[in-house]
């Protein structure tokens, strides 16, 4: 929670001046019962008329300075609480911007989400009303009781009886409360993450008629959210009825005790109706408590959930001694390295050793699960190592700052993602300096140019969320010129060039002859494999084989039966 507040500080003074206006409204509310007995005491029962008007002028006065204090606060009090919240939200976004891959195994997206978006949002309205209406609430309830007591503090008795035990009442309700609108959270993390997979794979689901399962499944997680919050409302609902049956019961015995004390002499009319009018406004403080409690039991949960991420330890950072290092040859190799995911115990790589020479084009070849892309996210540091250590040039990849090393390396993952904007920006978001002379290169140098100009719009034709309007070759190929626009010195394609035809991927590989860099490539297709300096065979995070294809062809079983999978026993240098 300290964590949160501290978000509050550079407002210090808004909510200052948010306060005094808070309490003038407060001052105000708890004078008006007295001037109220007053007017009665000096002016009706005693028909003086310059009493009545001249208490009913301060009357008038007083409710002018609130109103106008209330206007002002409310000003104050939106600008604290939507400031607070864009600095969270901020700091938010920029947390999980440094996330490590494992921290996000932690928080799944549609989590992350709801606390950006509902939780923040909790927050904020928290904040508000805070410096609005929830201080002033228990405010006027403790001030309510001191008034009456300085008015007769015999009636008042009444009050202080009942006002204590209502509060226990509320305090038991606020801790049972924040637990259930903690449930009721995470239920609606769970809601958002059924959404979340059903939009992205509204094309699956529509190919496969599996939408009245989605539906069902959509069902069964959006009625838990209903049970939870219904449970979690129906408690704070029960609040209600016991503070305004105490609360009457206070008031029948105000009036009461206070008609036998008018007739002895202990109190006048109008002390009388000024506790009576004190208890009143307490009953509707105490209402409004009940929303309160509602209020702050969410945001003490909302509170912990984005505390959680903020005070996420981050496991993947620049070491003290990291510093700048310009990769000059691009040679990569690993040494002894070993590596399991994060949760898991089963190693994905096992001592794993071998060199990719400088300028070198690899092909990466291997069954599912055999840690070929594992390897692509070592070496830009996605994850650590857990043993041994990777190098480029010779120097240890942990020694470089993360954006130096990521900045030199041209990386095009295996599921081409693409954003919401045209398809320049979205080529440039590889190098956001880039001349638009430079991003038509890289398009040319990633086949994609002639396809872009046969479009109406061209390099400024707009591409739909993930690129919806392309077909998948033409996603893969804008990922590879995002990532050449970079010229960087090694280039990862983890199996990049899967939608695109025999010819289309002739071309690339022609043009990647071209450029001043290393090229590791995880493929499936022999036909990319052929055009490799090197082949690495990888089966089970070990090195099994290495090779050019004719010799891999000759000396490894495992890969003359992926060469006749996939091209036939013709395809084989010695075939008969």
């Amino acid at each position: 929670m300290t964590k949160i507040t501290s978000f509050l500080t550079p407002y210090k003074i808004a909510i200052i001046i948010a306060l005094f206006l808070m309490l003038t409204e407060l001052a105000v509310e708890l004078v008006q019962p007295l001037i109220i007995s007053y007017i009665i005491d000096q002016g009706i029962l005693q028909n003086d008329l310059s009493a009545v008007i001249m208490w009913g002028a301060v009357l008038i006065g007083c409710s002018i300075a609130a109103f106008a204090a209330g206007v002002t606060n409310s000003f104050y009090s939106s600008h604290v609480s939507q400031s607070f919240g864009f600095d969270i939200r901020e700091a938010l976004y920029k947390k999980v911007q440094d996330f490590s891959f494992s921290n996000f195994s932690v928080f799944p997206t549609s989590s992350l989400i709801t606390r950006l978006t509902n939780d923040v949002t909790m927050l904020q309205n928290t904040v508000f009303m805070s410096l609005r209406i929830m201080m002033r609430a228990p405010l006027l309830v403790i001030g309510s009781v001191i008034m009456a007591l300085l008015v007769n503090p015999m009636l008042a008795l009444v009050l202080v009886i009942s006002v204590p035990v209502l509060i226990l009442f509320l305090v038991v309700i606020m801790s049972k409360a924040g637990n259930l609108f903690k449930s009721v959270q995470e239920r609606l993390d769970h809601v958002n993450n059924v959404m979340q997979e059903n939009l992205i794979g509204i094309r699956l689901i529509k190919a496969f008629l599996r939408g009245k399962h989605e539906m069902k499944r959509f069902r069964q997680s959006s009625e838990q959210l209903m049970d939870k919050t219904v449970s979690a409302l129906r408690l704070i609902e029960v609040t209600m009825p016991v503070i305004l049956l105490l609360m009457n019961i206070s008031i029948l015995v105000i009036l009461w005790y206070g008609s036998v004390e008018v007739n002895t002499g202990g109190a006048s009319v109008g002390e009388v109706v000024a506790i009576v009018n004190y208890a009143t406004r307490m009953t509707g403080a105490l209402s409004i408590v009940t929303m309160i409690i509602m209020v702050f039991s969410r945001a003490k949960a909302s509170s912990a959930r984005i505390g959680d991420v903020l005070n996420t330890d981050i496991d993947l950072y620049d070491q003290a001694s990291s510093k700048n290092f310009t990769i000059k040859k691009g040679e990569v190799s690993f040494e002894h390295v070993s590596f399991t995911y994060p949760e898991t115990s089963m190693k994905v790589l096992d001592d794993l050793s071998f060199t990719i020479k400088a300028g070198e084009r690899v092909s990466v070849l291997g069954g599912t699960g055999s840690g070929k892309s594992t390897i692509f996210q070592l070496i830009p540091r996605l994850y650590d190592v857990n043993e041994g250590t990777v190098r480029i040039d010779g120097q240890p990849i942990s020694d470089m700052t993360l954006k130096n090393l990521r900045n030199q390396i041209g990386f095009v993952p295996q599921e081409a993602m693409l954003f919401t904007g045209t398809i320049q920006e979205n080529i440039k978001w590889g190098n956001e300096h880039a001349t638009f002379e430079e991003v038509q290169e890289a398009a040319r140098q990633a086949q994609i140019h002639d396809t872009i100009m046969s479009l109406p719009k061209q390099y400024d034709t707009i591409l739909g969320q993930k690129g919806v309007n392309l077909s998948g070759g033409q996603k893969q190929r804008l990922s590879i010129a995002r990532a050449l626009v970079k010229k960087p010195v090694i280039l990862l394609l983890d199996d990049s060039t899967s939608a695109l035809d025999m010819k289309t991927e002739a071309r690339l590989l022609k043009a990647l002859e071209d450029l001043k860099c290393t090229t590791i490539m995880i493929t499936q297709k022999i036909s990319t494999t052929m055009a490799s300096d090197r082949i690495l065979l990888i089966e089970d995070g070990k090195l099994l084989e290495s090779g050019h294809h004719d010799e891999l062809v000759k000396t490894s079983g495992l890969y003359r039966k992926i060469v006749e999978s996939q091209a036939g026993k013709e395809a084989l240098p010695y075939a008969e």
